[in-house]
């Protein structure tokens, strides 16, 4: 059956499958699904396709994954024809991509835009999921695919008097769609985390004064940017099959880079100085990648963080304001390793000011300035780069009920439970893909997408040949899998920072470590071993006859 073939013979408003977000996710499940022969519709929120790249255009936005590396891999003919201008593609750019991968598969005719699902009961007596979307409509759909993105529920930060700020305010994650301009502005950014990084040295070649409030200091290494040759473009596209496959299999975070063989205190001081300086000048995320043991070892980690500590000491001039962009509250890496773009060297600037409100939180926003400690900063403008609700935000904003009209946000009340990241007990039917207890955010995005769409889709071809009408997690199953994601976490650093990956940038969200740590291919192949023995784990009902097909 050809990739944009469809089944036509259900009633209008019931589909096989509907899909909810039109990220790289959403279309890529769209696309399996057609194959497929099954009848699909995807909801997106927003007037395009793209997701988090749709969302997303603030100053200097831009991917932290290569670019030749962050795209798609299941159609050869894509990854060859396409010409990524730059080593980390800007924003407008991925964008372009998006439109230009839904225009080749013809995707836009199965997705309905500027459109929010409201909500998703699951109707026990039919086994048929009831969507209600924001236009008042309802269809009805045999499986919903959760493709709502791990980033893209902006958070609005609760600062007394932002309401009466009489300036402009703009969130990095809902930037306008038409240009911004700070130019001869006084400007407020409240953030530095990776959208704050990347936005503030922009914004700093525009405004007339720029006063950045930090709470928390973030490690970055100098993303060293650059186009990108014909040449280097080449060798990429003549070695994507070994590419593809470690970044699958061997990888422990879907990138392709030298795996380390020792650890840092297996080398002295000066040769461990020296791999961390040519990691620096190379740039970009693999500088974790130097050796085996910076995410599990305490001593160790701290030689990296010390490394990179001594180096914003060198570039900013200012003892105090570097003192006070030196990250001391985490392990480095912990918490999303940022890359930049002259990030540090910004605050030589003579019109940009740090703000510590670590020390001193801000007090209130008046109608034309942000108080810290009894001191009035005046900004025309504010920038928030306050994040995100990670991970499941998305999902919250959606009324979801499954078995027993229990809502999903119900279950999740003490955080997220799934087994496998894929389902969750109680939710027949329903996928979540790169949801929490799957690698997604400590990964290339696009590869764990991949393997999540491929799976699910894969798992839709099981049942249908088999006759099976449901399928949802054994609730056993998802107990130890819930306790294995944590296990995992706690033989590492990552629990000891204050992360979104612990939901601990939202006030009240239970902390409990989101993604799975132990890597993108151990990952693959446990949910590769499920499925080969009959989606063990997973429980599979036919309608005529309810029975357990496959548990543990």
């Amino acid at each position: 059956m050809s990739a944009t073939s469809s089944v036509t013979t259900k009633p209008s408003g019931a589909y096989d499958v509907v899909v909810v977000g039109a990220g790289f996710a959403g279309m890529y499940m769209l696309h399996r699904l057609r194959g497929q022969g099954m009848t699909a519709r995807v909801y997106e929120q927003g007037s395009g396709v793209g997701g988090t790249w749709y969302w997303n255009r603030y100053p200097g936005a831009r991917c932290d994954v290569e670019s030749m590396q962050y795209s798609y891999s299941f159609s050869d003919e894509l990854q060859q024809e396409w010409d990524w201008s730059e080593r980390y593609a800007p924003q407008p750019e991925i964008l372009k991509y998006a439109n230009h991968v839904a225009d080749r598969f013809d995707l836009r005719k199965d997705i309905q835009f500027d459109t929010r699902v409201e909500s998703a009961e699951f109707d026990e007596a039919t086994n048929l999921w009831s969507v209600t979307t924001s236009d008042g409509k309802t269809v009805t759909a045999k499986f919903v695919v959760l493709a709502t993105g791990c980033l893209s529920n902006a958070r609005m930060p609760d600062i007394k008097g932002l309401d009466r700020f009489k300036g402009k305010v703009y969130h990095t994650g809902h930037w306008p769609h038409e240009a911004v301009d700070f130019t001869g502005l006084r400007v407020g950014v409240i953030g530095t985390g990776s959208s704050g990084i990347q936005s503030v040295p922009v914004i700093a070649e525009q405004a007339s004064r720029l006063t950045v409030f930090q709470r928390t200091a973030n490690f970055s290494i100098p993303a060293r940017n650059a186009p990108l040759t014909e040449a280097e473009r080449k060798k990429f596209r003549d070695n994507y099959p070994e590419i593809r496959r470690f970044a699958r299999e061997v990888a422990k975070n879907g990138i392709y880079t030298e795996m380390p063989d020792r650890g840092a205190l297996d080398d002295g001081d000066n040769e461990r100085r020296a791999k961390y300086e040519a990691r620096w000048e190379r740039g970009g995320l693999t500088f974790m990648s130097v050796y085996n043991n910076l995410a599990l070892d305490k001593a160790a980690n701290d030689t990296a963080a010390n490394f990179v500590r001594e180096k914003i000491a060198e570039i900013v001039k200012d003892p105090e304001t570097a003192k006070l962009l030196q990250p001391n509250n985490h392990p480095i890496g912990s918490k999303r390793i940022c890359i930049d773009t002259d990030y540090f060297a910004t605050f030589n600037r003579p019109h940009v000011t740090l703000v510590d409100i670590r020390s001193n939180p801000i007090e209130e926003i008046t109608e034309t300035a942000v108080r810290v400690a009894g001191k009035d900063y005046e900004v025309d403008a504010l920038v928030l780069a306050t994040g995100f609700d990670a991970m499941t935000g998305s999902v919250a904003k959606i009324d979801i009920r499954g078995r027993g009209g229990q809502t999903l946000n119900q279950k999740w009340a003490a955080g997220p439970r799934t087994y496998l990241g894929l389902m969750s007990a109680g939710f027949p039917n329903l996928f979540i893909i790169t949801g929490p207890g799957s690698p997604s955010v400590l990964s290339n995005m696009i590869v764990s997408i991949e393997q999540h769409v491929d799976w699910i889709a894969d798992c839709l071809a099981y049942m249908r040949g088999r006759g099976l009408d449901t399928m949802e997690a054994d609730r056993d199953a998802e107990d130890k899998w819930v306790d294995h994601v944590n296990e995992v976490a706690n033989t590492t650093l990552y629990p000891q920072a204050n992360s979104w990956y612990m939901g601990a940038n939202v006030p009240g969200k239970p902390r409990i470590f989101m993604p799975y740590i132990g890597g993108v291919g151990p990952y693959r192949q446990i949910c590769n071993d499920v499925a080969a023995k009959g989606y063990q784990g997973f429980v599979m009902e036919r309608a005529e006859a309810p029975r357990k097909v496959a548990a543990s």
